[in-house]
């Protein structure tokens, strides 16, 4: 310690290290704020909100899940090539020939269908709790857009193997889509890229399912995350 110490106390030392020793609060509550990644949380949340019959851990398992869903993803993705010509056979491959493949394809499924889930428990039980209510309605739209952005992964990852199921139900998913009113229309085009499904519309589900989905959820997690953490601090309620 008395190394380090010294070292601290060098110009190296104190242009790495901004904040003072952790002796006092205060010196703790300076490094929590100097800190890259922990300055976005406040110093201190109440204890009942990390308790497990508070939220029952159901915004940590879905958290879990998203991160099983992206390591196993980015192995598929070495073995999937998203063209009409190859994607059922990628798949048939990576079941029978990539060493654990049918293991971390059956991982990134039910992973995919126990997140939908646990977004969909994790949203009850703050409703149940009124948690939506003043100060934190925002919180909670921005927690309904997270769960419009889990179901938007799975609704797009369903087309990837390109067999029949897959086939009309993205066909049946995307005509429904048609109904909405005033941009039903543009939608529908827009993901299948042409009148019927095919290869854009394959191409067009990867790429959003693989990049532009996942990398909105994880700002929009940031920020429902760094809301939660602040705005349990503005009241005493159930929240």
């Amino acid at each position: 310690m008395q190394l380090m110490d010294r070292f601290r106390a060098t110009a190296v030392g104190r242009s790495l290290f901004r904040s003072p020793d952790r002796v006092t609060e205060r010196d703790r509550a300076a490094g929590h704020w100097a800190n890259f990644l922990l300055h976005i949380y406040p110093v201190k949340v109440h204890r009942r909100e990390i308790e497990f019959r508070y939220s029952w851990y159901l915004g940590v398992a879905s958290a879990v899940l998203f991160g099983s869903l992206v390591a196993s993803g980015i192995y598929l993705m070495f073995f999937y090539v998203p063209s009409p010509a190859s994607a059922y056979g990628n798949i048939q491959a990576i079941q029978t020939e990539v060493a654990f493949g049918q293991f971390v394809r059956n991982v990134h499924r039910w992973s995919a269908n126990l997140m939908v889930i646990a977004v969909a428990a994790h949203m009850a039980r703050v409703f149940y709790r009124g948690a939506y209510k003043p100060p934190r309605e925002f919180n909670w739209v921005i927690g309904v857009v997270l769960l419009v952005l889990t179901l938007l992964l799975s609704f797009t990852g369903y087309l990837l193997p390109w067999d029949q199921l897959a086939y009309w139900a993205v066909t049946v998913g995307t005509s429904m889509a048609d109904f909405v009113p005033f941009i039903g229309g543009t939608t529908r085009e827009m993901l299948l890229g042409g009148d019927q499904v095919g290869s854009a519309t394959l191409l067009r589900f990867y790429v959003l399912h693989v990049a532009v989905l996942p990398a909105a959820l994880v700002a929009v997690l940031a920020i429902h995350l760094w809301r939660w953490r602040k705005d349990s601090m503005l009241d005493d309620g159930e929240g």
